[in-house]
């Protein structure tokens, strides 16, 4: 996602109880509220009616490449067979993201947090985390302005022990960010400065160059699974993730977004997003949908 573990607004009229889509046999309301219920319990993702067309279509094409005829069958698939259940929960998701995506964001992170983070990796680990990556185009965009506008200006991190980690629940996106490769038309959006300097022919499109590419791991990962990570993080990105969630949820993953920097780390949010709950106590606003956890910096 940074749309990435959530589900976009259904599209077109009449998209609620009871309207179907050709293309497939008919999503009861029955149905659909059984799917819609694995994805709250699988992925916190809070399906609406509207969703419905959107679901329809979507696993429509599960249904077909299992040779089925009703989605009742298909939920009997699904809830026998963990590796479809996954599967379909995937499907239900979007990934959609673009380099320099909110582009404030960056501005920002370039002059308030860049330069704290250059005083501070000559003595101690810098780690970034970009929640909810999709395909990769916004942790490239972190590790090209942690890189610079040129190559002497990464000259900071060759002794500098400073890592970013991707993760997103599909594995498939997660894949695009571990291959580094994309369109030709996607790349537009880096500004010339960057594209000719940590970009390099790969087909008809663009690979990242390896000195990107080295700053980045890209994981699998739910975010309301237990996380594997044990350290805190001096800037964490989830955009474009929580607005589809309802506010239990919302509130509970901000809290463990907070938790999770280190005193002085910021988090980056969607520009339709805002922080709910205990965050929002612990968290104080530095910028448009940007906030900085209070505390000396470590």
């Amino acid at each position: 996602m940074s749309i990435s573990t959530t589900l976009k607004p259904g599209t077109g009229a009449g998209a609620g109880p009871g309207h179907d889509t050709p293309g497939g046999p008919p999503l009861g309301d029955t149905e659909f509220a059984a799917i819609a219920a694995i994805m709250q319990s699988d992925a916190r993702i809070f399906l609406t009616d509207i969703k419905k067309t959107l679901v329809h279509g979507r696993l429509s094409r599960r249904l077909r490449m299992h040779g089925l005829d009703t989605f009742r069958d298909y939920l009997r698939l699904v809830r026998s067979d963990p590796e479809e259940r996954a599967a379909m929960v995937v499907a239900l998701t979007t990934n959609h993201t673009h380099f320099f995506r909110e582009n404030h964001h960056f501005d920002h992170f370039r002059s308030q947090v860049l330069p704290r983070l250059k005083e501070r990796a000559r003595h101690q680990p810098i780690r970034i985390w970009s929640a909810g990556c999709s395909s990769g185009e916004e942790v490239y965009t972190i590790a090209m302005c942690l890189l610079g506008r040129n190559r002497s200006s990464a000259a900071w991190l060759r002794n500098a022990d400073v890592k970013l980690l991707a993760t997103d629940l599909a594995p498939h996106v997660v894949k695009s960010v571990q291959t580094a490769s994309y369109a030709a038309q996607t790349c537009d959006a880096i500004p010339e400065e960057y594209r000719k300097t940590w970009l390099r022919p790969d087909g008809d499109g663009f690979a990242l160059a390896p000195e990107a590419r080295a700053l980045v791991t890209a994981r699998v990962l739910n975010l309301f699974d237990e996380w594997p990570m044990r350290q805190h993080y001096d800037a964490i990105f989830c955009r474009n993730v929580m607005i589809y969630f309802d506010d239990k949820a919302k509130a509970e993953l901000e809290h463990r977004l907070v938790a999770q920097l280190a005193p002085g780390g910021h988090l980056y949010i969607g520009h339709s997003e805002r922080l709910i709950g205990a965050a929002a106590q612990t968290m104080r606003p530095c910028g448009q949908t940007i906030y900085v956890k209070d505390g000396p910096a470590t």
